[in-house]
């Protein structure tokens, strides 16, 4: 599967941006589908999953409750909605795609066969 991610950009501390990242390729709907981010200088971080099915979502500690990740099938488009924006989310972000559904979530970078190009969130205070 192909990712093309896309809607990153320059956004004041408390606003609000939405990810796009869209597949090709194979079965979408069988992915389980991640996003991760990378500051400059930092390794590069696990920040949200939702399995293939849709129906199941886990975030990291630093975004729960102001980003959502969700995910339509129909378009092979998965999103990471981000509100109330912090300079600390400023980074490059990710999308990412598995075929593995374990019985866990997906937060590693190695469980992830499939990645995106990226695309930057600068987030000025």
């Amino acid at each position: 599967v192909q990712l093309q991610a896309s809607g990153g950009g320059l956004v004041q501390a408390g606003g609000s941006l939405r990810l796009s990242c869209a597949a090709s390729g194979r079965t979408f709907s069988r992915y389980d589908m991640g996003w991760f981010r990378q500051a400059p200088g930092k390794e590069r971080e696990f920040v949200a999953t939702i399995t293939w099915r849709g129906g199941s979502t886990y975030y990291a500690d630093s975004v729960k409750g102001r980003f959502t990740i969700s995910r339509d099938n129909a378009k092979n488009t998965a999103y990471l909605q981000m509100n109330n924006l912090k300079p600390e989310d400023t980074a490059v972000y990710y999308c990412a795609a598995t075929s593995i559904s374990g019985a866990s979530f997906a937060t590693t970078l190695a469980e992830y066969g499939y990645w995106g190009q990226g695309t930057l969130v600068t987030v000025s205070s």
